[in-house]
C-alpha cells in the first residue's frame, strides 16, 4: 500500500453510518467504481471480485475454458494464476520468461498444442509483457488472451491500458498493489456476454438483483461478491492512481539515467512510458553477484519471492488440484491427453535470469535527496560487484 488515509477513512465510515453495505443498492459504491475503472482503462465493462485470484477465474470462466484445455502460464508468477486455470477445470502449461521478466513470446509460440485454448500474459511487479508479439502469436493461433495485471494496476503498454489489451483482464486490490482496499479484484472485457458470465461465476445470485441479457444463461458459482465497504474504498484510491505513477515512472527514468554509466545492464523494458514504475530492474553477471548487489542497494531478487516461482508451487507440481479426487483437473478424464508433465528443473533459463535479477522499488513519496541517496547506494554496490 503506498497511500491511505482520512479519505479513505471517511469514505468507509459513510457506508458504515449508512448501515448499507450490501452492494446490489441505489447509489452503489461497487458499481460507481466498476463504471469508473472501465472507463479509465477504455474497457466495456468491469466487475468488482473478492481477490484477483477470484478474477481470474471470472475471466476463464467468462470465456469459457474448462476440461479438456490447455492454458499458458508463465513460470514467474504468483501461483494463483495457475490455480485458476484448475479452478476451471484446465491444466495449465509453463513456460520461460525472457530477461523482461514477462512472458517469452517464443516460449508461447512454441508451447502451443493442439488442446491450447488460451494464454494468460502476467505483468509482473508493474512490467508490462510485449503485449504486441504476444497478441499476434495468440490471434494467429486463436487463443483468448486473458491479462494477468493483479501487480500493475493503472499500467500501461504502447499507450494502451494494461487489462483492456487482450479478451479479458484481471486485477488484484490487495494490501500490496498499487491501490488497495485490503483485499479484492475486479475482472474487465470488452465483451458483453464475456463480461456477463464473469459476473455470475463471481455472484450467481447477482443476476436476481441486477438482470441479465436473455442470451446468458446463470450457472452455478461459489461467488466472490464485494462489499461497499470495499467500493467506497477503492473510489477514494483511484483518485490516487493516476498521480502516484506518473511520480514513479518519472523516478525509474532517472534512476536508469543516472546509473546508466555504471556498468549495470537495466532489465529490458516494452514500455517505460506506459508502465508502473514500481520496480527499477538490474541483470547482474551471476547469482552472487545478485546477492552482494541486493544487499547493498536495498533491492531483491524476483527469485527468492516464495509462492512467485514456479518451483514453489507444490499443489500443482504434486498434481492435486482439487479437494476431491473425482473434481481434480488433473484426474479428469477429459484432461488425459492435457500435458501435465512438471518438474522444478523445467524452467531453467526462468531460474537463471530470476537469480541473476534484483528489483529496486520505487516510490511515489520518496524525497529528491531520498533519490540521489539511492542513486549513489546503487553506483557503489555496481562497483563492489563489476
Amino acid at each position: 500500500m503506498y497511500r491511505a488515509g482520512q479519505t479513505e477513512i471517511d469514505a468507509v465510515g459513510q457506508v458504515i453510518r449508512s448501515h448499507a453495505f450490501f452492494r446490489y443498492r441505489e447509489k452503489s459504491e461497487c458499481e460507481r467504481f466498476e463504471k469508473r475503472w472501465a472507463k479509465h482503462l477504455g474497457a466495456g465493462h468491469a466487475c468488482i471480485t473478492s481477490s484477483g485470484s477470484t478474477a481470474l477465474t471470472a475471466a476463464l470462466a467468462g470465456l469459457g475454458v474448462g476440461p479438456g484445455q490447455e492454458v499458458i502460464v508463465p513460470a514467474y508468477t504468483y501461483m494463483a494464476t495457475a490455480i485458476a486455470v484448475l479452478a476451471v477445470g484446465a491444466i495449465p502449461v509453463i513456460v520461460d520468461v525472457d530477461e523482461s521478466l514477462t512472458m517469452s513470446p517464443l516460449a508461447l509460440a512454441e508451447a502451443i498444442g493442439p488442446r491450447t485454448k488460451a494464454v494468460i500474459p502476467v505483468h509482473m511487479v508493474g512490467l508490462p509483457c510485449d503485449m504486441g508479439k504476444i497478441m499476434r502469436i495468440a490471434r494467429k493461433r486463436k487463443l483468448w488472451v486473458i491479462e494477468d495485471a493483479c501487480q500493475a494496476v493503472g499500467g500501461g503498454y504502447e499507450g494502451k491500458m494494461l487489462g483492456a489489451i487482450g479478451d479479458a483482464g484481471t486485477f488484484s486490490f490487495n494490501a500490496f498493489k498499487n491501490i488497495t482496499c485490503g483485499e479484492g479484484g475486479a475482472v474487465v472485457s470488452s465483451d458483453e456476454q464475456v463480461a456477463q458470465r464473469a459476473r455470475c461465476m463471481t455472484d450467481c445470485c447477482g443476476f436476481y438483483w441486477r438482470g441479465r441479457s436473455a442470451d446468458t444463461k446463470a450457472f452455478v458459482a461459489a461467488g466472490a461478491r464485494a462489499s461497499e465497504i470495499q467500493g467506497a474504498m477503492l473510489n477514494v484510491q483511484l483518485d490516487r492512481l493516476p498521480g502516484m505513477l506518473r511520480a514513479m515512472r518519472g523516478q525509474k527514468k532517472t534512476l536508469l539515467r543516472k546509473t546508466a554509466k555504471s556498468g549495470l545492464a537495466p532489465s529490458p523494458c516494452h514500455s517505460l512510458d506506459y508502465e508502473c514504475g514500481t520496480q527499477v530492474g538490474y541483470l547482474l553477471g551471476s547469482q552472487g553477484a545478485a546477492v552482494k548487489f541486493g544487499a547493498m542497494a536495498g533491492g531483491f531478487i524476483p527469485g527468492k519471492t516464495g509462492r512467485h516461482v514456479y518451483t514453489e508451487w507444490d499443489p500443482i507440481l504434486e498434481k492435486h488440484g482439487a479437494h476431491h479426487p473425482a473434481m481434480d483437473p488433473f484426474k479428469m478424464p477429459a484432461n488425459r491427453r492435457c500435458r501435465m508433465k512438471y518438474s522444478k528443473d523445467m524452467c531453467p533459463r526462468s531460474l537463471d535470469v530470476l537469480n541473476r535479477t534484483v528489483l529496486v522499488p520505487t516510490h511515489p513519496d520518496r524525497t529528491p535527496e531520498a533519490v540521489d541517496g539511492l542513486i549513489v547506494k546503487i553506483k557503489e554496490a555496481a562497483k563492489a560487484v563489476l
